[in-house]
């Protein structure tokens, strides 16, 4: 990790353009924890990352088989194309993040199929993949949708939209889009790999790894105060949700758990399992999402398929909370 160095963001994000730059930020739901920004009076404004279906393309390494589809690396796909209104923002200060679903023919989508309780699924990580959100925004009658956001640090980011459209035949898309936030800048390097994770006073551990193109099996544990945690609460219509994002170019796995509520054989916790397929060897950075006691937490790990280290072993406790309901929960 480099320490005492800022440069612009910019410079940063000159740098997301060749998939090394850093933004890591402080959410409001839930999201990894990190220091308080510097002051806003030595922002500098960026111009936004450059968006486009050749930005961002897939590393297949040599001598491996078919690798498992991976989304949010183009803007456009399927015949749909991510609007994002809002290219930029300034760290630190609460924003009014705007996009749009548009056709082949440029309208705007204002009819979506429902999945997993929600029309669309908006993901904010930093390009370090420190910092994480799952947000839920709300779709105005012209098909935009809105959500407050506040970026705390400045640097590079990629914004996820995971949505069905309600067309017969459409299929599921994850569209992605750069997103820069302007001010004082200090790169933050891809946390240790961990099998552990603290947030908000739980612990959660993860046995199992990632294979590229092979589905492999994950389990989470959540446990609290020593005890495991067996009531967890269905959130968005399972116990947990996971989401994987592979460093350098941020390719996007959603994966969903094995089971859920009222199916007669999945249980509340501790365990909450997933079957899951790397879209190539690398490092990864997992996000899980849990709900308990009315309050949605993340979890964050580092792994790498197709190495002996998956899952390795050190403690992760860069995450922090967020509320599942109430004013204050923009995140869920």
């Amino acid at each position: 990790m480099q320490t005492g160095v800022k440069i612009t963001a910019f410079a940063a994000a000159l740098a997301a353009t060749f998939g090394t730059a850093y933004g890591v930020g402080r959410g409001i739901d839930p999201v990894v924890t990190e220091a308080k920004p510097a002051g806003h009076d030595t922002h500098a404004e960026a111009p936004p990352a450059p968006e486009g279906d050749g930005d961002h393309e897939e590393h297949e390494p040599a001598g491996e088989g078919p690798q498992a589809p991976a989304g949010g690396l183009q803007i456009s796909e399927g015949g749909y194309t991510l609007d994002l209104k809002t290219p930029r923002v300034e760290a630190g200060r609460p924003a009014d993040l705007r996009f749009t679903v548009r056709d082949g023919t440029g309208r705007a989508v204002t009819s979506y199929r429902r999945e997993h309780e929600k029309e669309l699924h908006l993901i904010v990580a930093s390009r370090d993949l420190v910092t994480y959100r799952h947000l839920h925004p709300a779709r105005a009658a012209d098909g935009t949708w809105s959500i407050p956001v506040e970026l705390p640090r400045a640097g590079g980011y990629r914004v996820f939209a995971d949505f069905t459209p309600a067309k017969k035949g459409a299929e599921n898309l994850t569209l992605g889009a750069d997103l820069a936030a302007s001010g004082p800048y200090e790169p933050k390097s891809l946390p240790a790999p961990s099998a552990t994770a603290e947030t908000g006073g739980y612990e959660v551990e993860l046995t199992g790894g990632l294979r590229p193109g092979e589905a492999g099996e994950l389990e989470l544990e959540v446990s609290r105060g020593g005890k495991p945690v067996t009531d967890l609460q269905p959130y968005l219509g399972a116990y947990g949700h996971l989401v994987a994002l592979r460093s350098g170019d941020l390719a996007y796995l959603h994966v969903h758990p094995n089971g859920e509520p009222g199916d007669g054989r999945t249980e509340p916790g501790p365990g909450v399992s997933f079957t899951a397929t790397a879209p190539s060897a690398g490092a990864y950075r997992l996000f899980l999402d849990f709900k308990h006691k009315g309050v949605v937490r993340t979890a964050a790990f580092t792994v790498h398929a197709g190495d002996a280290a998956d899952g390795g072993g050190g403690r992760d406790e860069g995450v922090g909370s967020g509320s599942g309901s109430g004013s204050d929960s923009h995140g869920h």
